[in-house]
């Protein structure tokens, strides 16, 4: 996937405003509109026409693709990295396939998920407003026992002339006890003011949990990477290892390897049922960086002959 520069397809700075980005798209889509141009690729540049508007015209997306742009050249390849759009908050619903049909998979990719569309909705006496969307991210525990959390996002609001611009504000967000990622809490009347007297829209916050090398997800079920030390794998041991919920005593059996499983059932994240807590053993062997160290290893060497390698005829 390439890098679409929208800067450069509407021909304005990056630093331009809200007047100077219109002023060009109307200017560019006089040029190129498929009913009155003469260009040979007008269609194909009114799609991109379209498309850069539709990022650069919006000011929600315009912040959040300002905050990722900066790093890339047009037509440079691109994959959107993990969390680009975390913390920002979207107005509409979903885009249709229809609608998505229009835009390049640039475009898709990043706005085309859900909460990243705007509806226009007809103009009526009284009105609901739209709905927000937003990311946020929590640490796995708080999907154990629940907690409460203030998150800042940012988020379109108008300013005291009723221009919309981007501005930061925070929640206090109830995190409910076994929430899985991927997941939405709603909060009520927190999405735009509505019209008319209208109620207001609300506000969809989809959680993820925030990167931890220990821990990999899997719907209920977690999976936990234990260290453990070569006399506890090979002779078995009774450990206390931690864990989201807390610290646990685990047996670890005899003649262990990096790799096996042990499987703690109703450990994972709570439910009904609740999922699993697998723990993933690995073997870690004590630094030879002492005489002593050095010493006890040459001496296993000699009263423990072992090839690891003798399965691969070597």
């Amino acid at each position: 996937m390439e890098f679409k520069d929208y800067y450069q397809m509407l021909g304005v700075d990056k630093t331009a405003d809200a007047d100077a980005i219109k002023k060009a798209y109307r200017k560019l889509a006089r040029k190129y509109h498929p009913d009155v141009s003469k260009e040979a690729d007008a269609e194909v540049r009114m799609k991109e026409v379209n498309e850069a508007y539709a990022v650069l015209g919006d000011v929600e997306k315009r912040a959040a693709y300002d905050q990722l742009g900066g790093r890339y050249q047009d037509g440079q390849e691109f994959q959107p990295p993990p969390g680009w759009d975390n913390g920002f908050e979207f107005s509409g619903g979903d885009f249709s396939a229809a609608d998505l049909g229009e835009y390049s998979d640039f475009f898709a990719n990043l706005f085309g998920q859900a909460g990243r569309g705007r509806h226009r909705q007809g103009w009526a006496e009284s009105r609901r407003g739209e709905d927000h969307h937003a990311k946020i991210v929590i640490e796995l525990r708080d999907a154990y026992a629940g907690a409460t959390r203030t998150i800042t996002l940012r988020g379109a609001r108008p300013d005291a002339q009723g221009r919309m611009t981007m501005q930061e504000h925070s929640l206090n967000v109830q995190i409910p006890k076994g929430i899985r990622e991927g997941q939405q809490i709603r909060l009520s009347g927190q999405g735009s003011p509505g019209f008319g007297g209208g109620p207001a829209g609300d506000l969809y916050l989809e959680v993820h949990f925030q990167a931890d090398a220990r821990y990999r997800v899997d719907g209920r079920d977690v999976y936990e990477t234990l260290p453990v030390t070569p006399w506890e794998a090979a002779l078995g041991a009774s450990i206390e290892a931690p864990t989201p919920s807390g610290k646990v005593q685990v047996k670890i059996p005899a003649h262990s390897q990096t790799g096996r499983k042990l499987r703690l059932k109703g450990r994972g994240i709570p439910g009904e049922p609740a999922g699993d807590l697998y723990l993933l053993l690995e073997v870690v062997l004590p630094p030879a960086d002492t005489d002593k160290a050095r010493q006890l290893y040459e001496m296993m060497a000699q009263e423990l002959p072992f090839n690891p390698r003798q399965s691969m005829g070597a």
